[in-house]
């Protein structure tokens, strides 16, 4: 074993020593992470600034949005890019034409990833007016600029800092998608009007991911996802025969990192899967944008089995039990962001890199009850909202179309209930044991040394086949959920709720079991080993039916729901002209203000 003295001057042939312990995905990290931070700070040039008083306007506004459409941290500013997509290209999908399909049969083929990938997720390469992009042929008026100003102002990226250079970047991104829905061709032109508002929102929501790469790059989470997907696939073994080919276990490794490592959607994972199947994704070449149009509904569609894969949830499984490795790996370089350089040698040796891991896992535990808490309050005070907005806008008017009303008790159930359920179940929610952290750096030490051993971790390609065995448990699960639904629907009609609420508000039970389901999930952030107690075994047994249910409406509501689009635009476009309206006045005061000398 090479051993080595921390000391900040050491020479680079010592880095070079010292990093021969790590394994190559690691020494890969941090050398990419070190480069991409040194290019950041040396981009130089006029920066993007908004008027403060339309800026606390925005704010408030977005801080308005979060609570009533709740959502993590992670996606407020992707969301808040996709709804500016949504209303300001809204009447450009009402000019596209779906054209029949003629075009080559290979090239889907062609383009997708080779059978031995060699490394995970690219970072973008971003369009730049330099290399010559091809010239897109659009009416569409300029949308990169009052789409930054528009982010900033509501507190998505920092005033006066975003490069002038990226209004640019941001509206050839904004080109390329609106020639994908303008070129876009279908083999079957008799796909329904919700078929092909889906496939807009898709389409969009890939743009705002690639926007938000370009305008806020998250080199350190790319870096994180590729070198645990690397690791893994290297210790992944099928068992009892190969069933997957090298490229399908890959891809099924990558998805699972990005779900449990950062819990990222489905729209940033296409995006990725979108630049690994083809590299010239970001930057694209004439021919190859014009070959993609043709396909674009098909590599839709591929990409929505791939996240849909049979083995899927075997794959999650593998890397919720590791993540928690390569999230205290991220909350080390972040802490030496400033000081990168150090980065090798404290990873060169071995208890120097034990403290900072263990500095970093009870950092987290400490402040992970205060985030649970923030769920709950967050989640609660959304649900509560929700409740508001549907009671006064579905429930009194269905419940006085059929002649019921609502009594002042019915009212502050039909308020409480699903809020309390909501707060209840995030606060149910518990951190790991004493135990896990000497588990947790354990397994991190393996994974980042090369004599950390070769673990193998096993997929089951194939299934016990017992169908009297498994009949009874999917009758026992069915049971139950119907049992719970009937008691909560039950309960409702006990309480004097209308029957056209009890039915609404049942629905809405099931959706905040879902989404406490999810946060739970995402909870185990340091959980390396998992035991379930007595009382949370039978907390799953009745909640996770229903959370399945829940989580059937919230997709078939996604799906179905093809006014949000419409809503979008009548809801924000008259915020959004308020705001731009103060930022003017503000600027015509300041100038009015000037000519006093």
């Amino acid at each position: 074993m090479v051993t080595t003295t921390f000391s900040p001057h050491k020479s680079f042939s010592d880095k070079e020593e010292g990093t021969r312990l790590l394994n190559s995905p690691i020494q890969k990290l941090i050398k990419d992470y070190v480069e991409n931070l040194a290019r950041a700070k040396n981009t130089e040039s006029p920066k993007i600034q908004v008027d403060e008083i339309a800026s606390k306007v925005a704010f408030i506004y977005e801080r308005i949005i979060k609570i009533v459409d709740w959502k993590e941290e992670n996606l407020l500013r992707r969301n808040a890019i996709e709804r500016f997509l949504k209303r300001n290209l809204i009447f450009e999908l009402s000019k596209v034409k779906f054209i029949p399909a003629k075009r080559e049969a290979n090239f889907l083929d062609s383009s997708r990833l080779q059978e031995n990938t060699p490394k995970a997720v690219n970072q973008a390469s971003f369009l730049k007016e330099e290399e010559g992009n091809f010239p897109i042929s659009t009416n569409l008026k300029e949308l990169g600029e009052p789409l930054i100003r528009e982010l900033v102002r509501g507190g998505h990226l920092p005033n006066n800092e975003i490069s002038q250079k990226k209004v640019f970047e941001v509206q050839k991104i904004i080109e390329k998608y609106l020639f994908f829905l303008q070129n876009v061709q279908f083999k079957n032109t008799s796909l329904v009007f919700k078929k092909k508002v889906n496939f807009y929102n898709w389409l969009l929501s890939i743009a705002a991911c690639e926007i938000e790469d370009c305008l806020f790059p998250p080199f350190k989470e790319n870096g994180l996802i590729e070198a645990m997907t690397e690791t893994l696939v290297e210790k992944i073994k099928q068992e009892p025969k190969e069933v997957l080919t090298k490229k399908e276990v890959f891809i099924q490794t990558c998805i699972a990192v990005h779900r449990t490592l950062f819990d990222l959607d489905e729209a940033i994972v296409s995006y990725h899967l979108l630049k690994i199947y083809y590299p010239l994704w970001t930057n694209p070449s004439r021919e190859f944008l014009e070959k993609t149009a043709g396909f674009i509904f098909e590599i839709w569609e591929g990409l929505e089995k791939d996240l849909n894969h049979f083995l899927g949830k075997d794959f999650y499984n593998l890397c919720d039990q590791v993540d928690t490795v390569f999230t205290l790996i991220g909350d080390i370089l972040e802490e030496f962001k400033d000081e990168p350089e150090k980065l090798f040698l404290i990873f060169s040796q071995k208890k120097e890199l034990e403290k900072y891991l263990t500095k970093a896992y009870e950092a987290r535990f400490a402040t992970l009850k205060s985030r649970l808490f923030k769920l709950a309050i967050f989640s609660s005070l959304s649900v509560f909202v929700s409740n508001w907005f549907s009671f006064f806008v579905v429930e009194v008017p269905l419940a006085s179309l059929f002649y019921q009303g609502f009594s002042f008790k019915a009212a502050v159930f039909d308020f409480l209930i699903p809020t309390l359920t909501m707060f209840l179940l995030v606060s149910l929610i518990k951190p790991p044991k004493e135990s896990n952290k000497e588990k947790a750096l354990n397994l991190a030490l393996k994974f980042i040394y090369q004599d950390g051993g070769q673990e193998t971790y096993i997929i089951k390609t194939e299934k016990k086949k017992r169908p009297i065995f498994n009949f009874f448990i999917v009758f026992l699960y069915v049971l139950t959920c119907l049992l719970f639904l009937w008691g909560v629907g039950w309960f409702f009609s006990w309480v004097k709720i209308p029957w056209t609420s009890v039915i609404l508000d049942t629905i809405g039970i099931a959706l905040n079991i879902f989404a406490a389901l999810v946060i739970r999930n995402k909870a185990k952030e340091l959980t390396v080993e998992e035991k379930t107690g007595v009382g949370e075994f039978l907390l799953d047994i009745l909640s996770l039916p229903v959370g399945e249910i829940g989580s059937w409406v919230a997709k078939k509501w996604k799906e179905y729901n093809v006014v949000s689009v419409f809503f979008n635009v009548i809801l924000e476009t008259p915020v959004v002209t308020l705001i731009d309206f103060l930022e003017n006045w503000s600027q015509f005061l300041k100038e009015r203000k000037a000519s006093f000398h």
